[in-house]
């Protein structure tokens, strides 16, 4: 089993504000975006989700007890898991289908666009590759059943995660991004246009005067949902000072101050 702890660099002590310390920095050194190990990133990733919450902390450190000696090395967790073994109705009846399970990646524009995607699933049969459906709107750790997908017209349900985006933060529905203008802009006002998460040009109407930090609204250009439902985005404003300012507008700067 991997040592969650030593992926985070952490010792079993560690708070939980230790935790989320060194999955902040470890995840800002090798997220796939700024050149890191996508592989590393994961194994990051899936150290945090299960250190981080202090439900799923506590059943690592106390796994529970497995029964051992049934044919083919069979392990259980719990008595139901071996009545699961016979059937939901105890010995004598057929066992349940098993369903392939995987984990898939995805980008946040993924969830923003949806679309087909094929995917590889390996089992003991080898390796076959399937054509998917990602939803739109999915969350992170949303399981998704695709019916007799897999091999032998069994069930596929696959875990997706959403790798974190380096330009845009999600809320729900919502979607909020910077965007760096320069101060002139603020000042005087005007349009500014900025690129979707999928890629689309969309304007936004700077007013006169605005402050930098300022956020301005776009209703229903944030994330869709498969009810139709759509977030908001927000577009948060920083200022940049060209260069070089000519030497007379300082003077009128100065004189105006």
């Amino acid at each position: 089993m991997t040592d969650h702890y030593a992926s985070l660099g952490v010792p079993r002590t560690a708070t939980a504000a230790e935790i989320k310390q060194a999955f902040r920095k470890l995840a800002s050194q090798h997220h796939p975006d700024k050149g890191g190990d996508t592989a590393k990133f994961q194994q990051i990733q899936a150290a945090y989700d299960t250190l981080g919450d202090a439900a799923k902390r506590a059943a690592y450190d106390n796994p529970a007890p497995q029964f051992s000696g049934f044919p083919g090395g069979a392990q259980f967790n719990s008595m139901h898991d071996i009545f699961s073994m016979f059937g939901q109705g105890g010995f004598g009846q057929r066992p349940q289908r098993n369903h392939v399970r995987m984990s898939l990646w995805v980008t946040l524009r993924d969830v923003a666009q949806g679309g087909r995607r094929p995917v590889s699933i390996s089992t003991g049969q080898g390796q076959s590759t399937v054509e998917i459906e990602i939803p739109l709107g999915l969350n992170d750790n949303d399981s998704i059943q695709y019916a007799g997908l897999a091999p032998g017209g069994q069930d596929l349900v696959i875990t997706f995660r959403i790798q974190p985006d380096s330009v845009w933060q999600r809320s729900a529905l919502n979607l909020a991004t910077e965007q760096t203008v320069s101060i002139w802009h603020l000042i005087l006002g005007g349009d500014h246009v900025i690129t979707s998460i999928t890629g689309e040009s969309l304007t936004v109407t700077i007013p006169v005067n605005t402050q930098p930090g300022t956020v301005l609204r776009l209703r229903s250009q944030g994330l869709r949902d498969q009810q139709g439902r759509r977030g908001d985005m927000h577009v948060k404003l920083a200022a940049r000072i060209p260069q070089p300012v000519p030497p007379e507008l300082i003077a009128a700067i100065q004189q105006y101050r």
